[in-house]
This record gives C-alpha cells, sequence and structure tokens, in this order.
C-alpha cells in the first residue's frame, strides 16, 4: 500500500472533518489526556454504528473550522474550546446515550509521578503484606502503621492525595506497592454542540421534571409579588379570582345577599349537627369495611394451617 504524502493527508483530512460537520448535526468535545492507543480502539468499538471519533491536530482543526464558517456561521462557537489534547466525537443518536457508552469506557491506571491526581485517593486500613524493612516508609508519609504476624499493617484509613494535587514519587511508590490503581482514564467529554448551541455536559443532566420545579418556582414568586403590590399577572389572577369570591361569600354570610355558591356555607352555620351526622355515619361504615377486610385476613392463615394440610406437629 502506497503510503500518501503530508499534503495529499491534510487535504483528506479537511474534507473529512467537514464532510463529518456537515453530516452530524451534534458532537462531542472530549479530551483524551492519558488515553492509549489501544483504549482508543475499544471506544471506537463501542461506538461503531453509533458515532464517529474524529482526532488531531488543534491547528488543523481549527483550520478546517474556519474554512467552514461561510457555510455555517454556529461553528465559531467552536474556536475558543479546541484546545488541549481533544477530539471530536459526532452522533445523530441521543447525545445521552453516547455519553454513557464513553463513561463506562474507562481504563484503570496506576498513579504515576507529577500526574494530577482528578480524584481524592485513600488508603484503607489493612495488612499490606509487607515486611518489617518498609516500616520506615510509611513512617515518613506519617501513616500509622504495627507489625502483625510479620507483616506492615495500617492502622486507620489515609487520605493520601487531594483531588486536584499532583502525585508525589513517594505516593505513587506506596499506591503501587499495595497494587492500587486508584485513577481511570477515558475520553473526557468536555464541550456539548448541538445545531449551532454549545454548552457544558452538565446541562445534559438537566431533566423535564427539574425545568418543570424551577418553572413553576418562577411563577409562585411572581404571584406572590403580583399579590403583595396590587398589580394583576396572569400567575396572580386565579389567586386574586379565589380572595374575591372568600369576600363575597363572607359578605353574604353576614347579609341578606343570596346566591347559589353561598347556599351550603348558610346552611351550614345555621345548622352544623346535619353535617357532624353525616360525617359520624360515614365513619363507622369505612371502619366497619376496614374490620371485614381483616377479619379476611386473619382467617386465611387457618386454612393454610398443619391441620388441614393432613400433617400434624409430631408427624
Amino acid at each position: 500500500m502506497v503510503k500518501e504524502d503530508r499534503t495529499t493527508w491534510k487535504s483528506n483530512y479537511f474534507l473529512r472533518i467537514i464532510q463529518l460537520l456537515d453530516e452530524y448535526p451534534k458532537c462531542f468535545l472530549v479530551n483524551a489526556d492519558n488515553v492509549g492507543s489501544k483504549q482508543m480502539q475499544k471506544v471506537r468499538q463501542a461506538l461503531r454504528n453509533k458515532a464517529v471519533v474524529l482526532m488531531g491536530k488543534n491547528t488543523m482543526m481549527r483550520k478546517a473550522v474556519r474554512g467552514h464558517l461561510e457555510n455555517n456561521p454556529n461553528l465559531e462557537k467552536l474556536l475558543p474550546h479546541i484546545k488541549g489534547n481533544v477530539g471530536f466525537v459526532f452522533t445523530k443518536l441521543d447525545l445521552l446515550d453516547i455519553r454513557v457508552i464513553l463513561t463506562e469506557n474507562k481504563v484503570k491506571a496506576p498513579a504515576r509521578p507529577g500526574a494530577i491526581a482528578p480524584l481524592d485517593v485513600k488508603v484503607p486500613a489493612q495488612n499490606t503484606g509487607l515486611g518489617p524493612e518498609k516500616t520506615s516508609f510509611f513512617q515518613a508519609l506519617s501513616i500509622p502503621t504495627k507489625i502483625t504476624k510479620g507483616s506492615i499493617e495500617i492502622l486507620n484509613e489515609v487520605h493520601l492525595i487531594k483531588e486536584g494535587e499532583k502525585v508525589g514519587a513517594s505516593e505513587a511508590t506506596l499506591l503501587n506497592m499495595l497494587n492500587i490503581s486508584p485513577f481511570s482514564y477515558g475520553l473526557l467529554v468536555e464541550m456539548v454542540y448541538d445545531s449551532g448551541s454549545v454548552y457544558e455536559p452538565k446541562i445534559l443532566d438537566i431533566k423535564a421534571e427539574d425545568l418543570r420545579e424551577r418553572f413553576m418556582e418562577g411563577v409562585r414568586k411572581i404571584a406572590s409579588i403580583s399579590l403583595a403590590i396590587g398589580y394583576p399577572t396572569v400567575a396572580s389572577a386565579p389567586h386574586s379570582i379565589i380572595n374575591g369570591f372568600k369576600r363575597l361569600l363572607a359578605i353574604a354570610v353576614e347579609t341578606d345577599i343570596d346566591f347559589e355558591e353561598a347556599n351550603m356555607a348558610k346552611e351550614y352555620l345555621k345548622d352544623p349537627s346535619k353535617f357532624a351526622v353525616t360525617a359520624a355515619a360515614a365513619a363507622p361504615a369505612d371502619s366497619g369495611a376496614a374490620a371485614e377486610k381483616k377479619e379476611e385476613k386473619k382467617e386465611e392463615p387457618e386454612e393454610e394451617s398443619d391441620d388441614d394440610m393432613g400433617f400434624g406437629l409430631f408427624d
């Protein structure tokens, strides 16, 4: 197979990225730090027929995007985010499903000196299996230990590395001696491009229920303010109508004014005992039905007793 020269390779790369930008309406900008070629191959296999992964140099990606701005000006929003070791994951499917695949395809990796810790690392209390000659090593890291059956035992859980800190040589050596691989690396979603909009991936976690709840919270606040200052709005109108009806009902009760909605209130005020009798009659009926259900439930174990089944206690 004849290898392409650099000019032809660049030309084909530009055509490829432009084709993908035109064909796919949405994509992820992903960070590929600490992702090896073998792991990348597994990610591509998991995304087959679902998404297309395209990596490359930032200068080439930016040049391709700038050259395509005449056809799609919205792509300019991507330019500030094409920095570092990033690539594209193009898709036509639901972005949440593709992100789940990217999240699941991670590989555990040992701590390396100088690496930035993506999470807190804690070493649990345990018998390390290491010999007493390693005691000075643990003392240098201020880790409380004791010798148990000829091996070093860590007495308490130790917060060894904090998130965002650089991993020291001593911490990395200790984790390797304990066979602990605390980190996991994969394609990390940094930004989302969807039909001209660019936003952070945490926006994908917002559900319809969250939007509805926030919207109703805003409606309640508008209604409260409108009622307080006496300024009618769509949000406060139902409350104003109900409050007005309550006032009319109060006036009707205190005067000879009569209308259909006020009849029950007036009848109750004339003879509350009618409503008390109705409520009392309904309560025993409900309690009787509940008692019958309880009796039926109590009778069920008797039907399934050992005697009925033909078995005695000493058979």
